[in-house]
Order: structure tokens, then C-alpha cells, then sequence
């Protein structure tokens, strides 16, 4: 079955983004999504006949030959708010600057877009461990962060090390710095995360900024992750929240991985990195179930493969090899995304 066609065309090109990004959400691969921002090429497109269920323009693009046409309903986006039918019944005026909600609303009700929604899964918990340091856990959980949101999901990521360096990867690397921030957060508070939402960063996919300072310095428990990581869940703002965990294994660790709805476990083929995997997955109950996703990173296939040989006896089978790619240290979110093995991993959690 041909998949609907959608236009969206306004040379603002942040305004297209936003109702892309919309109907991606609700409509992921079931609508045939195109977006104009280039007035040439728009005029250009038009001087042959086109089909489309809905056209979403700008009335700076919009003239009266778009009804020759065979669209079926066309919404013109003004910047004064004289919403309603024209004279015409399929031509719809919209005020540009309502919320993008209401008009993702008004376009999906008036145009009587008959097509399922996808089926969205709950928030989902992703938690990134290891057993041991090294293995590139960070590199992962944000390059897997990164690949979600340029797939229309929408992210946060929680850097849960008790000292931070995750910013290193950032553009802005400079901490929460309200001294109010910490002392709320040290009360034993339900809803961690309505006291840091205002201090979230993006750079793409949304993330907690890192704290000023280690814990045990802030006088913070380890749990806080835990508490900020659930309660952005239960705010349903995102469809997954990534927390990238460091590798102590205590009673606070044990009760972020039971939070989690999937764990993604990062290990190296090296013989140290398989032994402390082995050790981890013998501490952590329920490890068969699906829950429980097991990433080699940094892979050589000419190089020492500890997961190949007899040295251990393996407790666990590597879901998704990742291979080695020179500089990522020096890379910047956007680049370590691009990686064909991030990417990879990041559909084995969608």
C-alpha cells in the first residue's frame, strides 16, 4: 500500500524541523515525509503536476495555482491568526505560531488522515554498564543516544559516574553550578528529575549537564541517578532515558539495573575484560532474559579474541560486535553516531 504524502514547505527551516520531527513521532515510516525550506526548488516542483494527501506551506510560498494540483487538503501556515477554511474546502489557513500540538492536531483532523500512529512503546530505562573500565561504555551510550534521536526518539542521558568526564564529548562542558539544585536533590525527593529539568542541555538528544563536583564531595548518594533517571520516565518527555553507569557493583548499582527496562552490557575481547564480565554476570540474577544485551566494543578480528578461545567459560553470548574506529576520543557526539556498529547497536534497542 502507497504510504500518504506529506509536503511541508516554509523556507524557515528550525519551523519545518519541528513539525517534521511531529509527524515522525506519531507517523514513523507509515507517511512518506518531504520537506522544502528552498523557494527555487519549490517553484521549481510545482511547475509539474503533483499528487499529495497534505501540503503544509508557508503563505510566503503559497500562490492560487497549488489548487491545479492534486492535493488533497492544503494548510496554509500564516504568520496572523486568521485560522479556518478559505473559500475552498480543502484549503485550510493555520496560525504559524500556535503550539506545534495543536496544529499537528488541526492538520491530522481536518484532513481526515486515515493511517495508523505507530505503536509506541512505553519510556523506556536504558541503563550502560561494564564490568570493567576502559571498554569505551561512554563512547557507546552516547553514540547510542546520538543515532535514537536523529531516529525521531526522544532522549535523555544521564551520566551516572560518581566523578564525571562524560563532558569531555560535549560542547558545553560546564557543570550545574545553583548550589539550591544539590541541596534539593540531597532530600529524599520522589521527583529528582522536576528539580534538574531546567538545567538540561542538548546537543541533539537532551542530557543532565555533569555535577560540579564528585558525590562524595556534593554529599549526594549514589541513588540520585536513580531517582532523576525514574522520575524523567514517569514524566513520558522521553521515549527512552539512557543512563551511562560506572562500574563499582554495590546495592545502589543493583537497584538501577532491577529499574532498568534494558541493560546494555559493554565489554572489550580482551582476556581481562571477558573474566570481569563473567564475574559481573554472576553477581546480576535473570541475565538469560532479553532484558540483559551484551556489546563488544572496540573489536579487531586480527587481534587476541578472548571470547573465542577455552581460556573461560563464557556466561554470556556478545549480541552486537562494534568495531574499532580510530580518534573517538576526539570525536564530538555527531561523529561517534555515524558509526556504522553505534548504529547497529542502537536498533538492537529499538
Amino acid at each position: 500500500m502507497k504510504k500518504p504524502r506529506i509536503i511541508i514547505a516554509d523556507t524557515d527551516h528550525e519551523y519545518t524541523l519541528t513539525l517534521q520531527l511531529k509527524f515522525a513521532q506519531e507517523y514513523f515510516e507509515v507517511v512518506e515525509i518531504e520537506i522544502i525550506t528552498d523557494r527555487n526548488y519549490f517553484e521549481q516542483l510545482f511547475r509539474t503536476p503533483q499528487s499529495a494527501e497534505i501540503l503544509i506551506v508557508s503563505d510566503d510560498l503559497y500562490d492560487n495555482s497549488i489548487v491545479r494540483h492534486n492535493i488533497s487538503n492544503i494548510f496554509v501556515m500564516t504568520e496572523y491568526d486568521t485560522s479556518g477554511h478559505t473559500e475552498a474546502l480543502n484549503i485550510h489557513k493555520l496560525y504559524k505560531y500556535t503550539s506545534v500540538n495543536d496544529i499537528f492536531n488541526k492538520i491530522v483532523g481536518e484532513s481526515q488522515l486515515y493511517v495508523s500512529p505507530i505503536t509506541k512503546k512505553d519510556p523506556q530505562l536504558i541503563v550502560v554498564c561494564s564490568a570493567s573500565g576502559g571498554v569505551g561504555k561512554t563512547t557507546i551510550a552516547i553514540g547510542i543516544s546520538a543515532c535514537l534521536q536523529k531516529n525521531y526518539k526522544r532522549v535523555l542521558y544521564i551520566n551516572a559516574a560518581r566523578m564525571q568526564t562524560f563532558q569531555h564529548y560535549m560542547h558545553d562542558p560546564a557543570p550545574i553550578s545553583s548550589t539550591e539544585i544539590y541541596a534539593r536533590l540531597n532530600k529524599n525527593i520522589s521527583d529528582a528529575y522536576n528539580e534538574v529539568k531546567n538545567e538540561i542541555r542538548q546537543e541533539g538528544f537532551d542530557y543532565l549537564p555533569p555535577f560540579k563536583a564528585a558525590l562524595m564531595s556534593l554529599g549526594l548518594k549514589y541513588s540520585v541517578f536513580e531517582k532523576i533517571a525514574v522520575s524523567a520516565r514517569q514524566s513520558n518527555k522521553y521515549d527512552y532515558v539512557i543512563v551511562d553507569c560506572d562500574t563499582a557493583f554495590d546495592e545502589d548499582k543493583a537497584s538501577l539495573l532491577n529499574a532498568a527496562d534494558q541493560v546494555l552490557i559493554v565489554l572489550n575481547q580482551t582476556s581481562f575484560s571477558v573474566y570481569a564480565t563473567n564475574v559481573l554476570v554472576n553477581n546480576i540474577n535473570g541475565i538469560n532474559g532479553d532484558k540483559f544485551l551484551f556489546l563488544c566494543n572496540n573489536f579487531d578480528d586480527s587481534a587476541h579474541n578472548a571470547l573465542l578461545l577455552n581460556e573461560s567459560t563464557l556466561r554470556f553470548s556478545v549480541n552486537e560486535y562494534i568495531n574499532h574506529f580510530a580518534d573517538s576520543d576526539s570525536m564530538k557526539c555527531e561523529e561517534i553516531s555515524a558509526e556504522n556498529g553505534i548504529q547497529k547497536a542502537a536498533f538492537l534497542v529499538i
